[in-house]
């Protein structure tokens, strides 16, 4: 009988294997994560790479077409490249349903003039080159925030503390969620608890962490953790979706991200972009429904987080200066 308590260890094919005495030792209850959503449950789902209104129509009807429980969807051009009207569309496509909208923020290395992104390696990244590129993040995240987006996707450390600083000086709404991206993720406990500090309620780890990794960082932190189960290409085209249970059992609390591999890039986004973007934004969705449909398989479906969650619990914060 399979053990359905949320911290259990369950893996692919383990019976089968167990028959023909090629069973796997023992997993230790001790690689569980202690931590759970502040409102119950251990996973949450979120649909990355949804880039505008007409992507997230798509989204939200294959998700009710397959099933598919949504807790955020996020996009990943940046606020700067949605009008007015598309944002206030997306929030209130997003608000009938109770799902949490992530917007990305502002200007990054990638796009920008430095040469030094171009070079092997990769020197400055996605981080903001210069005081006016972090002025024009927050000025994203002061408008996404005024037209009723309640997280703000964040690719720079010194972002990341600002924006903190301005939820707290109310600058920006107290509730608004600060999500880490995966284009900076963290990939050892200590950096990780780190950005717990400077402000990050949900963080991006890359898809290529160990079991271990994820165990390491629990010993250290409760904040959140995102994870590509399939990541795209440019973020080295993993898929994990096998070992998304015991995923969850080592990472929680974490989002399950349904990426692509094998999918163009189309950031930033334009009407170009726009047949590529609407295809792979349904396959996202059933990607999702290939993982969930494997968490049952697996007897590992039970522990969800409601649905219209989306705050983090009470995180650990660097204390900000007078």
């Amino acid at each position: 009988m399979t053990d359905a308590s949320p911290k259990a260890a369950r893996r692919p094919g383990e019976q089968a294997l167990a028959a023909l005495g090629l069973g796997a030792p023992a997993l230790s209850p001790a690689d569980a994560s202690p931590h759970a959503f502040p409102e119950g449950g251990s996973w949450r789902t979120e649909v990355p790479s949804c880039e505008g209104p007409e992507a997230l129509a798509v989204v939200l009807k294959e998700a009710s077409r397959l099933d598919v429980p949504i807790h955020r969807i996020s996009q990943g051009s940046g606020v700067w490249m949605l009008t007015d009207a598309e944002i206030t569309e997306m929030v209130e496509a997003t608000g009938e349903r109770d799902i949490e909208l992530c917007l990305f923020t502002g200007p990054r290395g990638t796009w920008d003039i430095g040469g030094s992104t171009r070079t092997d390696s990769r020197g400055g990244g996605l981080r903001a080159r210069g005081h006016d590129a972090v002025a024009g993040c927050v000025e994203d995240a002061v408008r996404a925030t005024e037209l009723g987006v309640k997280c703000l996707l964040v690719a720079d450390e010194g972002v990341l503390w600002t924006l903190h600083r301005a939820r707290v000086a109310g600058i920006i709404p107290a509730d608004t969620t600060l999500k880490v991206s995966a284009l900076v993720g963290p990939v050892n406990p200590a950096a990780y608890a780190v950005y717990e500090q400077l402000g990050g309620d949900s963080i991006n780890v890359p898809s290529d962490l160990t079991l271990d990794h994820l165990t390491e960082i629990r010993r250290v932190s409760a904040a959140p953790m995102d994870m590509y189960i399939e990541a795209p290409d440019d973020l080295g085209g993993y898929v994990r979706m096998y070992e998304v249970a015991e995923l969850i059992r080592r990472g929680a609390p974490l989002y399950l991200k349904f990426g692509l591999s094998k999918a163009p890039g189309i950031y930033p986004y334009g009407h170009h972009m726009r047949d590529v973007t609407l295809s792979t934004a349904k396959e996202r969705v059933r990607r999702g429904r290939l993982a969930l449909d494997l968490l049952a398989r697996h007897g590992a479906d039970g522990d969800m987080a409601p649905l219209g969650s989306r705050l983090p619990g009470k995180l650990k914060r660097f204390d900000i200066p007078s």
